[in-house]
């Protein structure tokens, strides 16, 4: 009997698939992000040290919907906003296996027009 994988387990294979090429160094480092049906979240990682940089989410600004796409332009403002001020201002950008559309380009977007570059 052959089952569906969901598309959650799909999603975690292809961000494995990902993760195996692409690491956040000191000089450039991962821009990840988790979408979840309420909320979106965003964290720049240096991955040779293990740490969290900067991060933002729809919970931290107390967005009333964060799970649109205006409150992922607002999260991509606002991590780019706390990484040019902790210097940081190349990022290697990790989609986490979500498809580029929608939120996850809203983010992406908003996070280049605030200064950062990937």
């Amino acid at each position: 009997m052959i089952t569906k994988e969901s598309k959650n387990v799909s999603r975690v294979r292809r961000h494995a698939r990902v993760r195996s090429k692409i690491s956040g160094t000191a000089e450039c480092p991962r821009l990840c992000l988790y979408r979840s049906n309420k909320n979106i979240e965003a964290q720049i990682i240096d991955d040779t040290k293990g740490m969290t940089l900067v991060s933002s989410s729809s919970m931290v600004l107390k967005l009333e919907n964060g799970s649109n796409i205006e409150a992922a332009k607002k999260v991509g403002a606002d991590i780019a906003k706390k990484a040019l001020a902790a210097k940081i201002e190349k990022v290697v950008f990790d989609r986490s296996g979500y498809i580029y559309h929608g939120r996850v380009k809203a983010l992406a977007d908003a996070a280049r027009e605030a200064g950062l570059k990937f």
